[in-house]
C-alpha cells in the first residue's frame, strides 16, 4: 500500500468527480490520503471528506498564504478541533517568502501558535516551507529548546542545510512529483541521503503532477510515480518503498494508525 499524507481532496478541481479520483488512488494501490487544511475555518469540509471515506484523514491549521486571514486562531483553538477522531495531524503552517501572501511576521507568529498545537496535543506538525530556510531552521530549533514535537517537512524543495535539520530534530521529510522534474537533481541527492525510517511521498495535489502527468492536474493516484522515483533514488524495489512509507506514516501519524487498528478490529468482530 502507498500512501498519500498530503492532498487538497476540498480543492475545486475534485468537486465534480471525487467518487473518481478516489478509485483511481484505490486501483493504483493508494490506500490512505491526508487531505490537508489550509483555513481553519473550513475544518467542516475537512472533517466530512474524512468521514466520508474510510481512506481519508484530514489535518487542521492556516496555510502560511492564509495566516493575514486567520492571524489570531489560538492554540486552543487547534487543539479542541483536532480532537476529532479523523483530524490526524496540525497544519499545514509555516513560511513561505517566494510568494509573501502574508506579512512575514504574521506568518512567524501564526506558525509558533501550531507548534504549541502540536507540542500539546502530540500530533505531528505538516511544515510548509519556501525560501525561508534560514528563518524556519532558526525557529524549527528553537523551538525543539522549549519543548519536544513531531513533524514532517511537507513537499521538500528547500535547501541541503534545512532537511539536515529537520532530521536532526527528529523530523520526517516528505518529496512531491517535483521528485520526478528533470531538473531536480539536487532534491534527488536530498531525498537520498535522508534516513530511510524519515521518508514520505505525497502529491500536495492538485498541484506538482509527477512525470509523465507534468502540467495536468495532480491526484493521489499519481503518488505512484513519485514514489517509483524514489525508490529508484534510494537504491530499492517499488515494493519496498511503499513498505518503507507507509510504516513511516504510520509512525509519525500515530492517530491514522490507531483508527485503522480499530477498524480493523470492528471488521473482524
Amino acid at each position: 500500500m502507498l500512501v498519500d499524507s498530503h492532498c487538497h481532496l476540498d480543492f475545486p478541481d475534485f468537486q465534480s468527480h471525487l467518487p473518481e479520483v478516489l478509485a483511481a488512488a484505490s486501483a493504483a494501490g493508494v490506500g490512505r490520503i491526508v487531505t490537508i487544511s489550509t483555513h481553519v475555518a473550513r475544518f467542516d469540509t475537512y472533517r466530512a471528506l474524512a468521514e466520508a471515506h474510510e481512506s481519508v484523514f484530514c489535518t487542521i491549521g492556516t496555510h502560511p498564504h492564509n495566516a493575514a486571514v486567520e492571524p489570531d486562531v489560538p492554540a486552543q483553538r487547534l487543539v479542541e478541533l483536532s480532537r476529532h477522531p479523523r483530524c490526524v495531524a496540525i497544519g499545514e503552517a509555516g513560511l513561505d517568502y517566494h510568494y509573501d501572501k502574508s506579512p512575514r511576521d504574521v506568518q512567524q507568529r501564526v506558525f509558533l501558535t501550531h507548534i504549541e498545537a502540536a507540542r500539546e496535543t502530540g500530533l505531528p506538525l505538516v511544515i510548509h516551507a519556501r525560501n525561508a530556510d534560514e528563518d524556519m531552521i532558526r525557529i524549527l530549533s528553537e523551538e525543539m529548546g522549549r519543548g519536544r514535537f513531531d513533524a514532517v517537512l511537507h513537499c521538500f524543495s528547500s535547501g541541503e542545510k534545512l532537511a539536515q535539520t529537520g532530521v536532526e530534530l527528529g523530523f520526517y521529510v516528505s518529496f512531491s512529483g517535483i521528485l520526478t522534474f528533470r531538473n531536480s537533481e539536487e532534491i534527488r541527492r536530498i531525498a537520498a541521503a535522508v534516513p530511510h525510517d524519515r521518508l514520505l511521498v505525497e502529491t500536495d495535489a492538485p498541484y506538482l503532477a509527477p512525470v509523465p502527468h507534468r502540467g495536468k492536474t495532480n491526484e493521489p493516484a499519481f503518488v505512484a510515480h513519485t514514489a517509483h522515483v524514489l525508490a529508484e533514488v534510494i537504491g530499492v524495489s517499488d515494493e519496498t518503498v511503499a513498505e518503507i512509507t507507509t510504516a513511516n506514516f504510520y509512525r509519525l501519524f500515530a492517530k491514522a494508525a490507531a483508527a485503522d487498528a480499530e477498524y480493523r478490529q470492528a471488521l473482524a468482530s
